[in-house]
């Protein structure tokens, strides 16, 4: 695992990783986005992170970078019926309803 130095000494990637998780818990969803990117960058097949991150920005309706991150997770994993989910919520968000339905359909048809 690699790790980041910071003032206070050295910390982990799942660390930093937590403590995304803790902002992102306590509705600071800018702040998990400005610390997920590096953990993402650190752990890239790891998709926990990168879904936190696609979620951080969707809660701070930075909508175009969730749905770059989602789309990634998809195509590493086109059965993760929550990114299908979120893709949908996303596009809906930007009012691309037709292609949002196609992805809602997906997520539906998985499960959720």
């Amino acid at each position: 695992m690699l790790r980041r130095h910071l003032l206070a000494g050295t910390v982990t990637t799942f660390e930093e990783y937590e403590r995304a998780q803790l902002f992102f818990d306590a509705g600071d969803y800018i702040t998990a986005a400005q610390i997920l990117p590096a953990v993402v960058a650190d752990a890239p097949a790891d998709l926990a992170p990168r879904l936190l991150l696609a979620r951080a920005y969707y809660h701070s309706a930075q909508l175009k970078k969730a749905e770059g991150e989602l789309r990634h997770i998809i195509d590493q994993c086109p059965t993760e019926n929550y990114a299908l989910l979120m893709l949908g919520r996303t596009l809906q968000r930007q009012s691309r309803h037709a292609e949002a339905e196609t992805y809602m359909k997906m997520a539906r048809a998985f499960g959720i």
